[in-house]
């Protein structure tokens, strides 16, 4: 692996973006899986073509993109659907994850993944971060940027990996509980770190 790649992730509402724009600012290149999965099936792609073709034409919206609610709501209700549709984007997403790192020139990588370890991407990362915040703040934070229902949320929480368990897989952690400045104080400790890890990979490899 030449480029060094720090995983980070994190539960909802825990701060992902803001902590990962921090290390942007650092002059760092962002890799986010979210934001490649929404690109793999835009409009044009062969994702959505291939959607199409498996769902029907009522999978798309009038203007011809994806009615995500409508495919959420399928794969949802028939895990054999997720199960398709999973085969079909993943290989997509990571092959893009990669061209991206290949393109990237800062001294090191920030790939920004919500389910890393629950999608094994952990294993193509030299490092991994997690964001960490308390259920309660997950809870707060979300219902006031989504506005969605605590009972929604409750479900969110509880498809994703547990907290404890993402902590004990994490090679640096981040506590997003407190200030702005604190958490830029935590940023510019692990940015100086990774930039001495990074300086260390062979990039010949």
């Amino acid at each position: 692996m030449s480029k060094f790649i720090v995983g980070l992730t994190g539960g909802i509402g825990s701060g992902k973006t803001t902590v990962a724009n921090l290390f942007a600012d650092c002059g760092i290149t962002l890799i986010d899986a979210d934001v490649i999965a929404r690109q793999v099936v835009d409009l044009g792609s062969e994702g959505l073509a291939q959607i199409s073709d498996h769902f029907g034409n009522n999978i798309l919206l009038e203007t011809g993109f994806l009615n995500r609610c409508k495919l959420r709501e399928i794969i949802f209700t028939h895990p054999s659907e997720r199960e398709w549709l999973d085969a079909l984007l993943h290989p997509m997403i990571r092959a893009e994850i990669q061209h991206q790192v290949d393109l990237a020139t800062s001294n090191y990588v920030i790939m920004v993944v919500p389910l890393l370890f629950e999608n094994g991407l952990d294993a193509r990362v030299n490092r991994t971060l997690v964001i960490d915040v308390t259920p309660e703040l997950q809870k707060e934070r979300t219902m006031l940027r989504d506005a969605v229902t605590e009972t929604q949320i409750d479900n969110i929480i509880a498809s994703q990996m547990s907290r404890g368990d993402k902590l004990s897989r994490a090679h640096d952690v981040i506590n997003n509980q407190g200030n702005q400045s604190t958490l830029k104080e935590q940023v510019a400790k692990l940015h100086a770190t990774y930039l001495m890890l990074a300086s260390s990979v062979d990039h010949t490899s």
